[in-house]
């Protein structure tokens, strides 16, 4: 059957002339915009303008639906102004060269973000949240190099900088974790990082079928910049498999495991529920949630179609997240499930990207909305 995406339906709407489900001839650039007004957990109320471009650095252009001559480079943005006061701007790219020889990876961000946290270690209440105000500017970029097919290493510079960091602490006197840890005004944590992946997706917008491997290796040194030396580890392990087998909806799996290996990393560069790079861990909990030293996280979906069409889909997701005690560095006494539904719409067919609405339910009446433009994983 013929597929649409909410351009055609926009364009039957208002007459405007096109082919409905008919996928053009390839091009080059694939563009999706989307201006919304959204809800999660840690924002409240928020005014969005989300986007992304997927295209092909290659001048063997194929399309999305058939990657063997190049892989698809995607950009990801989004502006949001929140009901928190919050102000936020990220810009994640993944951008292949000719031949697929080389592969840019960034996670670039600014923000202006109060935030509740909830103290350290693998289990919290929501009455122990703690307000800290901050401004943050984060630059994650890396250059990969293929060595093998869809096996990349390379080598990045990454930099977590803190500034303005204000803290309302509680009213009852007691000290917060935050305090006890290392309260500072400024922090940085600027540093190398050796990166190793393997990315057989067929499509890094909406996977159906392969895996990903990232792992990387974070060194941050007081010669770069850093307040303090200190390094961690990370694990980024996805799988999708077609199921049926014949059909076109995906169960899809996903472990993301952050280890901090050495030194003392400031508070809010602890690993922390929903700090990987697009926000996504821990559906059904509000950011920030837990933190540690050491984060352990696994998530499986199940993707499906509900109509015909593709415009509508639907997913089921449980996910499981642990962080070590505190103080400690590796027992991990606590696990926190959390299982959802959500609502997927085209917003581009070529691209295969959707509009991800999902709702989440955790431990202790932690429930909320999640909203994302692509896949969660």
């Amino acid at each position: 059957m013929p597929q649409k995406d909410i351009v055609d339906v926009l364009s039957k709407a208002f007459h405007i002339h096109s082919k409905p489900g008919v996928i053009s001839t390839p091009k080059k650039f694939y563009y999706s915009v989307l201006p919304a007004a959204g809800y999660t957990l840690q924002t409240r109320l928020a005014a969005i303008l989300a986007g992304n471009v997927a295209f092909y650095s290659d001048h063997n252009i194929s399309t999305p639906h058939n990657d063997s001559v190049a892989k698809l480079s995607t950009i990801t943005s989004s502006l949001a102004y929140t009901e928190n006061n919050q102000v936020v701007l990220p810009v994640q790219s993944n951008i292949w060269t000719k031949d697929d020889k080389y592969n840019l990876v960034g996670d670039w961000r600014i923000s202006k973000y109060p935030q509740d946290t909830y103290g350290l270690g693998g289990n919290n209440s929501l009455d122990s949240a703690d307000l800290i105000d901050y401004s943050y500017l984060r630059i994650y970029q890396t250059l990969l190099r293929r060595f093998a097919n869809n096996f990349y290493a390379g080598i990045g510079y990454n930099l977590d900088y803190h500034w303005g960091i204000t803290e309302n602490g509680y009213q009852d006197g007691r000290q917060s974790d935050y305090v006890k840890y290392q309260p500072r005004q400024k922090t940085v944590s600027s540093g190398i990082s050796l990166d190793l992946l393997y990315d057989g997706r067929d499509n890094p917008i909406f996977p159906s079928t392969g895996a990903y491997a990232n792992i990387v290796w974070r060194d941050n040194l007081t010669f770069m910049g850093s307040d303090d030396n200190w390094q961690s580890i990370l694990f980024d392990l996805r799988k999708y498999f077609r199921f049926p087998g014949h059909s076109n909806n995906v169960l899809a799996f996903w472990t993301y495991d952050w280890l901090v290996l050495s030194g003392t990393p400031p508070y809010l560069d602890l690993p922390s529920t929903a700090w990987d790079t697009y926000t996504n861990t821990g559906r059904g909990y509000i950011q920030g949630r837990f933190r540690s030293r050491q984060m352990l996280y696994l998530e499986s979906e199940y993707r499906y179609g509900i109509t015909r069409n593709g415009l509508l889909g639907g997913v089921v997701f449980v996910n499981a997240q642990s962080f070590s005690d505190w103080p400690g560095n590796y027992k991990f006494n606590y696990v926190q499930p959390a299982a959802g539904l959500g609502l997927r719409v085209k917003l581009n067919k070529v691209s295969k990207t959707n509009i991800d609405i999902d709702y989440g339910f955790g431990l202790n009446n932690s429930h909320g909305l999640f909203i994302n433009i692509a896949e969660v994983f």
